[in-house]
């Protein structure tokens, strides 16, 4: 894209490097900060260089921390008896936030894919296993994404937690809160269908 300013165009294509960014939000973004926000700009950079810097992954749970161990593994009030199964950081803090789970995290940081190089090892599978290992944990909480990769990461776990003896449970999938039926797709509402539990 030609700009007239080489700066402004690098800008507008490094900003593409967000998901869901296109060469026209990029574009809008950068025009903005450069019009109207510099100083808005300026902290985002600063914040953002500081982040690269010092956000790495807790040894533990494999989710961001600026420690060695984030506040979560360290919380001694929390369940050692179970542990929940992510997939990404911010699957970690959808749980967090939106239920009142208080046991601790296992981030996988992505799924089984071997055609984007993510294997078990990748996964931290190795890191789990030891940590299976120690004997605390009672319940394996698997919250992969319903996808062809999300399952086959659920059943790899599942076989994980036999091994170590320990119960594995999977997030119940179907129909959405407040969801009308009609416009439920077929795939959901077969597994909902499916999985129908008892009234009594």
């Amino acid at each position: 894209m030609s700009t007239g300013s080489p700066l402004l165009s690098d800008l507008i294509e490094a900003l593409r490097c967000l998901p869901g960014v296109g060469a026209k939000s990029a574009q809008r973004m950068a025009f903005h900060v450069l019009e109207r926000d510099r100083p808005g700009a300026r902290r985002l950079a600063e914040r953002l260089a500081l982040a690269i810097e010092k956000v790495g992954n807790c040894r533990r749970c494999r989710g961001f921390s600026e420690q060695e161990v984030c506040s979560l593994c360290t919380n001694a009030s929390r369940d050692k008896a179970l542990l929940c199964i992510v997939e990404t950081p911010v699957d970690q803090m959808a749980i967090e936030q939106a239920t009142g789970y208080r046991g601790y995290y296992f981030v996988l940081l992505g799924r089984l894919s071997p055609l984007d190089g993510l294997g078990p090892k990748e996964l931290g599978l190795d890191l789990l296993a030891a940590r299976l290992a120690e004997g605390e944990v009672e319940e394996l909480i698997v919250a992969t994404n319903p996808t062809v990769e999300g399952e086959a990461t659920a059943h790899m776990l599942s076989q994980l937690a036999r091994a170590a003896s320990v119960r594995a449970s999977r997030l119940a999938h179907g129909v959405p809160l407040g969801g009308e039926l009609e416009f439920i797709d077929r795939g959901t509402l077969a597994h909902a269908f499916g999985g129908r539990q008892s009234l009594l």
